[in-house]
């Protein structure tokens, strides 16, 4: 009998896998032959999330009437803490009945919403540098990648006036990310305004992906503040890094509430709902006051000292006002590439930094460091890239 292999699907063509699935794996390895690895390259919060949402959810989850199938559209006690959070810190008024819907993570909303709205030959607008996910869902759609690049000289806020000059008949779909992951780039008011006149003129689905508003951020801003009622316009959001709950997978779609019934008719058909102690816990996490985030950004800033610190030993230059849990940093022109350079401190140093090129072209001379690893962690990267800059040295001059 002959075994044949059995093709994939074509919409797995074009989609590689996740750059840190697969650099997840090398530095297991590495760890695994007793190599002690400093990853500095991952934003997966390290902090615990508040005290009080465990027990809720170890409470909750006690209770054997708490664990069948639940709603689609997440129980009413989430939607209007969703609801209240958004008014309290965005002054966003949203209706938790129509306007809101709880998610299994925001990354499964970007799924949900390009497979709601995206037909092939449809194009997508996505940032350069972006969320890889923005593209990924576009190709598996069967939509096309229509991507905008984002400069720092431009504060990696987008050139509209250049977009508009493009053809954007076939697009459907514009992901924009503020505060930005990876730079750490602030889109103020009036550029959120000019985003969704954008939109609106050329009859495009705008969604801001808003995980990063309360991460070393002064003035948390919603994409929704500035909606009207005839706006195609909706907002992720998630409390992966706010709450510290990336693993809980909790997160939020909420805008133009037409938007939202044709995602639920997609996610409906996908899950069963969410785990109900999760939904407990994560209404009693958005009920944290605000001396919460102060505490969790009195932690980043201290850490973003260390981060910048070692942006500065690579020789590396930085934006000094960001947002988020990550310092982007443009490396030395003696590097061809931010993968080169990452490559040599993991190999030399074993500490992993991400390469910018993950995110697109226009971060291919950009490093990110992650700022999701404790006070040890960022005192002894520091010390193992001190001691191996000549080699760091070294390798620069055969590259030039």
């Amino acid at each position: 009998m002959i075994n044949r292999l059995i093709p994939v699907a074509d919409r797995l063509l074009g989609v590689e896998e996740y750059y840190f699935s697969k650099k997840l794996q090398e530095i297991d390895e590495l760890n695994r032959k007793g190599e002690r690895v400093i990853n500095l390259g991952v934003g997966s919060p390290d902090l615990a999330p508040p005290e009080n949402v465990v027990k809720v959810l170890i409470a909750s989850a006690e209770n054997p009437q708490n664990h069948g199938y639940q709603g689609y559209r997440g129980i009413a006690d989430l939607r209007n803490a969703f609801a209240a959070w958004y008014d309290k810190y965005f002054n966003v008024q949203l209706d938790p009945e129509r306007e809101i819907l709880p998610l299994m993570g925001s990354k499964e909303g970007i799924m949900h919403i390009t497979m709601a709205f995206v037909n092939k030959g449809d194009e997508v607008l996505v940032p350069n540098p972006g969320y890889p996910t923005y593209a990924a869902a576009a190709k598996l759609s069967g939509g096309t990648v229509k991507t905008y690049n984002l400069s720092e000289e431009n504060g990696w806020i987008p050139d509209l006036k250049n977009l508009g000059k493009t053809n954007l008949s076939k697009v459907k779909l514009m992901w924009i990310n503020y505060p930005h992951m990876p730079t750490g780039a602030i889109a103020n008011r009036e550029d959120l305004r000019n985003l969704i006149a954008f939109a609106y003129k050329n009859n495009i689905i705008l969604v801001n992906d808003n995980p990063y508003a309360f991460i070393l951020n002064e003035t948390p801003l919603s994409l929704l503040e500035n909606r009207t009622g005839e706006d195609h316009v909706v907002e992720l959001n998630s409390l992966s890094k706010s709450h510290n709950m990336s693993g809980w997978r909790v997160g939020v779609v909420a805008g133009n509430p037409r938007l939202i019934d044709r995602i639920v008719q997609f996610k409906s058909n996908m899950d069963s709902g969410m785990f109900l102690p999760i939904q407990m816990a994560a209404t009693r996490a958005l009920e944290e006051k605000s001396d919460w985030y102060e505490k969790q950004n009195r932690t980043y800033a201290k850490r973003s000292v260390f981060a910048r610190e070692i942006a500065t030993l690579l020789n590396c230059s930085y934006a000094e006002v960001t947002a988020g849990m990550f310092i982007w940093a443009k490396i030395p022109a003696e590097w061809d590439s931010a993968e080169s350079l990452s490559d040599s401190i993991l190999q030399d140093a074993r500490v992993f930094i991400t390469p910018g090129q993950i995110f697109g072209s226009q971060g291919r001379r950009y490093i990110r460091l992650s700022l999701c690893s404790p006070k040890e962690d960022w005192q002894a990267a520091l010390k193992r890239i001190s001691s191996i800059r000549k080699e760091i040295k070294d390798q620069k001059r055969k590259r030039a």
